[in-house]
């Protein structure tokens, strides 16, 4: 690990002047992925700006009936939120498929949405990787691509997002909130918090450089069955190899591009009267392979239906209709 300076924040306020005024800061709380990425020097930060004991660990009711989740709640704390796991129940399956306890303890609700990828190439130094090495290529292409994204790659990247509970939040229809360097607030939807690779797969989001997530905003629950189903290859210390989010007739995908994928061409179908089989086939009709992981396609294919049926059937029993 380098050399790096320390700073705890007082406030978001002069978190983001720091971030702003310092060449190469970074800010950190749970530390999670950034302590990891600083280790193998894949992250070399020159300051730390430590924003994990900031007042924005709670979580509130909105007046529109949603919750505003801060920035600094912890995952475990989100996922054990009794108004999360009655309204939301999405999003507390996903955040217990996402990791495990002991770093769900640490893990906070920003630095969860900022993770990085969990592809071979961006972790290990000696391989090219665009995402880590700007220009070097993308050695995923010709390589171990088993796990690469299906939707909206590019021949710069065909890395996948990490992140659990932000194909929940995507799903649910979820907005940020940042502080900005100009001392303003901004809120848009999560959906747009991300970026697909194209020719820069080293920017993640649509973040503002010093821009300070300081919360997530969840609208009123969507009428409908809520579900998360995730598929990795063993139940625990593995990424998964697909997953999916069912918030009413909203849909959202994981581990199959380089962030959260709102499926919208399956919304539309499903909202047409298509079956859930007739609406992933609709949504897949965009997907391409990239050598290994064709098999996606397929378990896409699967797994999105019988979610989707799981979720409308739960809907039925609990309220005792058809969703």
């Amino acid at each position: 690990m380098r050399p790096f300076t320390y700073e705890r924040a007082a406030d978001a306020a002069s978190a983001v002047k720091a971030a702003t005024e310092t060449p190469n800061a970074r800010f950190v709380a749970g530390g999670t992925n950034l302590l990891d990425l600083m280790k193998l020097e894949i992250e070399t930060p020159t300051h730390l700006i430590d924003v994990g004991r900031l007042p924005m660990a709670g979580i509130e009711e909105t007046a529109e009936g949603g919750l505003r989740i801060g920035a600094m709640a912890t995952n475990s704390h989100v996922a054990a939120d009794a108004r999360v796991r009655s309204r939301y129940p999405v999003l507390t399956q996903a955040i217990v498929s996402g990791g495990s306890g002991q770093l769900r303890n640490k893990a906070t609700t920003g630095g969860n949405l900022l993770q990085r990828t969990r592809c071979a190439y961006f972790y290990d130094t000696a391989k090219p990787c665009n995402k880590r090495a700007p220009g070097s290529g993308c050695g995923a292409l010709e390589g171990l691509n088993r796990n690469s994204a299906i939707f909206g790659a590019s021949h710069a990247c065909i890395a996948t997002h990490p992140s659990d509970m932000a194909v929940a939040m995507v799903a649910l229809g979820a907005s940020v909130e940042v502080l900005s360097p100009s001392g303003g607030a901004r809120s848009f939807p999560l959906m747009e918090l991300h970026r697909l690779p194209a020719e820069r797969p080293d920017v993640d989001t649509h973040l503002v450089p010093g821009e300070l997530i300081t919360a997530v905003v969840l609208p009123p629950p969507p009428k409908g069955g809520q579900i998360y189903r995730k598929v990795r290859d063993r139940a625990s210390y593995s990424a998964g190899l697909a997953s999916v989010a069912i918030a009413g007739g909203q849909v959202a995908l994981g581990a199959v591009a380089h962030k959260p994928w709102r499926a919208a061409e399956a919304e539309a179908a499903l909202g047409a009267g298509a079956s859930p089989a007739e609406a992933i086939a609709a949504e897949l009709a965009n997907a391409s392979e990239n050598g290994r992981n064709g098999f996606k396609i397929n378990l896409v294919r699967r797994l999105v239906p019988a979610a989707i049926e799981e979720a409308r059937s739960n809907w039925a029993e609990k309220n005792g209709s058809v969703a």
